[in-house]
């Protein structure tokens, strides 16, 4: 930029780095489409698995959407905007993050023609929100009131198929105890606060011998062989404190000079620890978890007592015990009373491989299971695992809405149809947004096909002819055969939420990134020389 003197007005440091206008918006439109097509191949039940390999060499193996951009190291700023939308996805539904990723990505490539031919962001932005709003109308009018066993094991299967979880045997099977915990664990409302459904995995065995614990699983074994291995009726005391003589804050020296001086301090410090489990002995307890840790010497007590104890678990695991079993969490031994005490039917180690565990059963609070996963391989529970936590999601979400819709590509065609017609009557320029929008919808079928190895141009077509009858809402792609058949009739169906909730964050990160016409970017800070100076010195 330059004054009056022809002389430059530098506004900006030194080293930033500024892209204007179309230039920028082509660069973020590429960012955004370079997101959506890393995950784009694993889209659908033919969908692929990617292998992320971190920069310390540990292996993760997933087709999760949002899995994989959280694995990736995303550096540009317009594609993490994108990645935001896979987590807001999966925070809302567990589910869909790929198809929102794909369609924002598609509503970006879309646009690029519209940028092309000169029609201001702000219109396309504009023809955009109200595309979204009519799609969440005609999504909400071909929507299914659905809210029984049956539909919610087809919800949960659906969100298997596709995912590393064995044959169709295991993800029946899974698809069983997923409902089940789910159905346990919902208030009368129907809402199902995930964090009352714990997964405990363990590799060793299959995936089909995953079951579910009325109760809470801890992966902690008993600290003293000669401690009871079950105690019916249990009354449990939970700590955040070690059962151990307490160290001073500060360094102390104690100097013993006469051996008696010597006896009476270790006697001091037994009949210490003795009190400790004298004052459980007194309250009642008969089984003790602690965040910390406990004394060899008070271990011996406990189990001379027939205290079961168990040490060093997660903060989380406690809070779990306490919440199932109607406990309190007390950070000091000798604070203890006999209401702070949980209950529970049983407290039971079992043997798990060559581990034991323990399993904390008949809680005082019943809307508390753990599904514990079995499988060969570490990488394979840990995609069980992921499998697991998208299904209860899905079905939770279906169990609050009670809506649901066909899956397999159908309600996208439908959109995309409904949405041509809805242009026309716009008229302006926002009728081009609106049917560019409409095309973006195709997306997913397209890919759908594309993964699974046919035609997409064929398919498309075959869904489109089936979908100018009113009875052909339903239609989706058989990945099977590439016809199109009735998803109503083969039991394929997905929650509402999950199209609606990809449809509205697609459109909102797209019209986010088609405003954007000005990116200035700062000089990155040299890296620091490692201590000592620079190397040679």
């Amino acid at each position: 930029m330059y004054g009056n003197g022809n002389q430059p007005i530098i506004v900006l440091k030194e080293g930033t780095q500024r892209t204007k206008d179309k230039e920028a918006q082509f660069n973020n439109i590429d960012a955004a489409k370079a997101v959506a097509d890393s995950v784009r191949s694993t889209l659908g039940p033919k969908g692929m698995d990617k292998m992320m390999v971190n920069s310390i060499g540990d292996v993760c193996i997933t087709n999760d959407g949002v899995t994989i951009l959280k694995e990736i190291d995303v550096q540009h700023p317009a594609a993490k905007m994108v990645v935001e939308v896979a987590k807001t996805q999966d925070t809302e539904c567990g589910d869909g993050t790929t198809t929102s990723v794909i369609l924002a990505g598609e509503l970006l490539k879309q646009s690029e023609d519209l940028i092309v031919a000169n029609v201001h962001p702000t219109v396309i932005t504009n023809g955009y929100n109200m595309a979204a709003a009519k799609a969440v109308e005609i999504l909400d009018k071909i929507a299914i009131d659905a809210k029984n066993d049956k539909t919610l094991k087809l919800i949960a299967s659906t969100s298997l198929t596709g995912k590393s979880v064995g044959d169709d045997d295991d993800k029946e099977h899974l698809a069983d105890l997923i409902v089940k915990a789910a159905t346990y664990v919902a208030d009368e409302k129907g809402r199902v606060d995930t964090k009352n459904i714990r997964i405990t995995k363990k590799s060793g065995g299959f995936i089909a011998d995953t079951y579910m614990v009325e109760g809470v699983v801890i992966d902690k074994e008993l600290v003293h062989s000669r401690m009871p291995k079950k105690i019916e009726n249990a009354k449990i005391a939970l700590f955040t404190a070690g059962l151990e003589v307490k160290k001073t804050e500060i360094d102390a020296q104690i100097q013993i000079t006469d051996p008696n001086t010597m006896n009476d301090f270790l006697a001091e410090e037994e009949a210490g620890m003795k009190a400790m489990v004298d004052k459980l002995k007194e309250v009642g307890a008969n089984v003790v978890f602690t965040s910390k840790a406990i004394d060899e010497l008070v271990m011996h007590y406990l189990s001379k007592a027939g205290i079961m104890g168990y040490r060093r678990l997660k903060e989380s695991d406690v809070e779990a015990i306490a919440k199932a079993t109607g406990g309190t969490v007390i950070g000091n031994v000798n604070e203890i009373t006999e209401k702070d005490l949980g209950i529970a039917g049983c407290v039971e180690e079992k043997r798990v491989g060559e581990d034991g565990m323990a399993f904390i059963t008949g809680c005082k609070n019943p809307k508390a299971v753990t599904l514990f996963v079995r499988g060969g391989t570490e990488h394979v529970i840990e995609e069980v695992e992921r499998a697991i936590n998208d299904a209860i999601r899905t079905v939770g979400i279906t169990l609050e809405d009670g809506k649901v819709v066909a899956g397999a590509g159908a309600p996208e065609i439908e959109m995309g149809i409904q949405l041509q017609k809805y242009a026309s009557s716009v008229g302006g320029r926002e009728q081009l947004a609106i049917e560019k929008f409409a095309k973006a919808m195709e997306i997913i079928p397209w890919t759908l096909a594309e993964n699974a190895g046919l035609d997409p141009i064929d398919v498309i077509i075959k869904l489109k002819h089936a979908h100018e009858n009113e009875s052909g809402i339903y239609m989706g792609i058989n990945l099977d055969n590439g016809e199109a058949e009735d998803m109503k009739a083969k039991d394929v169906i997905e929650p509402l939420r999950i199209k609606t909730q990809a449809v509205n964050s697609a459109t909102e990160v797209a019209n986010m990134i088609l405003r954007i016409d000005d990116v200035i970017a700062a000089r990155k800070s040299p890296p620091t020389p490692p201590q000592g100076g620079m190397p040679g010195m």
